[in-house]
């Protein structure tokens, strides 16, 4: 099924738009600022798409081709609505080219202080990590429940078929359901 859908672009596109759509919608739910604290501000949402994105491509890099060109299309997706909404905060043509430096640096690097956290399955390295980039938490006390949130993601997702995560998911757990086990530290 897949590799017939990557032969025409506009399908290709489609399925980029339909994976980036529910992308963002599971980085807009209710639960992830309500129950999990995440700040209801702009740098807040950013914070979240971005933490839902590494969380889809985590996932494709452990699924077989076309699983690496799906990630580079999705990557080109996200950071050019990162543009676009540069653009309708109004920066101008000539701040956005930094900013949008910043915003990829600020990305790539969360995503390696995340994937290092999570490969070594060390919860209070990744509630350190979300508590000082995503709640502005410093000691991470707070972040206990996003941590959990972001391990249950991370083990859903894998899971997962490319079939499936173009089709119907990615699927993430409620943010609203996230309790942390007793013990777990953060």
């Amino acid at each position: 099924m897949i590799f017939g859908f990557f032969r025409r672009a506009e399908s290709r596109r489609r399925l980029i738009a339909g994976l980036h759509m529910r992308i963002d919608r599971a980085a807009r739910e209710p639960g992830l600022f309500r129950a999990l604290s995440v700040p209801d501000t702009v740098e807040g949402r950013f914070e979240a798409v971005c933490l839902h994105v590494y969380l889809v491509l985590r996932c494709l890099r452990s699924l077989p081709l076309p699983a690496p060109d799906v990630a580079q299309d999705l990557v080109n997706a996200v950071f050019a609505q990162f543009d676009a909404s540069l653009r309708e905060l109004g920066v101008g043509d000539v701040g956005v080219p930094k900013r949008m430096k910043k915003l990829g640096a600020a990305f790539y690097g969360r995503a390696n202080g995340y994937d290092a956290a999570l490969d070594a399955g060390n919860r209070t390295d990744l509630a350190l990590a979300l508590g000082r980039n995503v709640l502005g938490d410093t000691d991470g006390h707070r972040a206990g429940p996003l941590a959990e949130y972001v391990i249950a993601a991370d083990s859903a997702l894998s899971k997962q078929s490319l079939d499936d995560i173009l089709a119907v998911g990615p699927l993430f757990p409620p943010a609203d359901r996230i309790t942390t086990p007793s013990g777990a530290g953060a």
